[in-house]
């Protein structure tokens, strides 16, 4: 069963992904091949493979990326899924076969399968945080603490399990953080007006988010008209008092310290959004195998 809404869906950015599987594949294999297996495995073999999931509860996402691992490295492999995105699966479901050479599988393996259970770890991991808030309002979000050059993908699986996407990048939105308030701060007083000001004339497309550490800040960053303000490190008593200080005037982030046990007690505050890091920046990778049978 799915939990996949394909109008949320972050789209795999196939030009990033193709670079980064090409940056596994030669990480893995170095000019050279795969030593063991062109040594070892005839060379005529044919295999059957399959991918196993391994535990309970797991979120699929990533199988087309591991497709075009498979294929990238073997063209005339066939993989044929018996997943699909978003789908919940539990330990000795089958993800997806795999049919052709066995030395082409083998070099493939481990490169799909890192990909593969990276992103199923992610989903999965968004798809428990979803669920603790289903009855309200609040809508978890992702953040940039992706790992390097996987942020596409990270985001993607994100979406997949069920949570919903942040700004992709420092381009895609204007976000006044403590930082950039400091350095306002050296103008004066006043330093979120003067910077929400700045920012709408600089780009005046791009939807604003401020970033508030104390009442006084989420008074003033109400006042300008932003789109967005970030509740950073509150307790819930703040939080509430900042609900009441916007009174709907920006949509409220909740940020900073959220575990899954908090999410619950944070949907009823009424804040719009909770975004957490560790949906990408710590997460266990699902535990998948390939399991490998010869056709004799």
């Amino acid at each position: 069963m799915s939990n996949l809404d394909d109008g949320d869906l972050c789209a795999i950015d196939w030009g990033r992904a193709d670079h980064l599987i090409e940056l596994a594949l030669n990480e893995d294999l170095d000019m050279v091949g795969d030593t063991t297996t062109l040594a070892v495995v005839p060379e005529q073999a044919e295999s059957r493979a399959v991918l196993l999931c391994k535990e309970e509860g797991m979120v699929v996402a990533g199988l087309p990326i591991a497709e075009r691992v498979f294929k990238i490295v073997d063209p005339l492999l066939e993989f044929d899924p018996k997943a699909d995105e978003g789908d919940i699966c539990h330990h000795g479901d089958i993800l997806a076969v795999i049919r052709g050479s066995a030395r082409s599988i083998l070099t493939a393996e481990r490169t799909a399968l890192n990909f593969l259970q990276r992103l199923c770890g992610v989903a999965t991991t968004s798809h428990r945080y979803a669920k603790e808030l289903e009855g309200s309002k609040t809508v978890v979000l992702d953040t940039r603490k992706t790992t390097p050059g996987y942020r596409n993908l990270e985001k993607y699986a994100v979406a997949v399990g069920g949570a919903t996407n942040h700004r992709i990048g420092l381009y895609d939105r204007i976000m006044i953080k403590d930082n950039h308030r400091e350095l306002a701060a050296i103008e004066g007083d006043g330093a979120i007006t003067r910077a929400v000001e700045r920012a709408r004339k600089a780009y005046p497309d791009l939807e604003i988010e401020v970033e508030a550490d104390c009442l006084e800040e989420v008074a003033e960053a109400a006042e300008t008209g932003v789109e967005y303000i970030m509740l950073d490190n509150m307790d819930n008593e703040t939080m509430k008092k900042a609900v009441e200080i916007v009174n709907g005037r920006s949509k409220l982030e909740a940020s900073g310290g959220i575990t899954i046990e908090r999410l619950k007690s944070i949907g009823e505050i009424g804040v719009d959004f909770v975004s957490v890091g560790a949906l990408t920046h710590s997460v266990k990778s699902a535990d998948i195998s390939l399991d490998i049978e010869v056709e004799r």
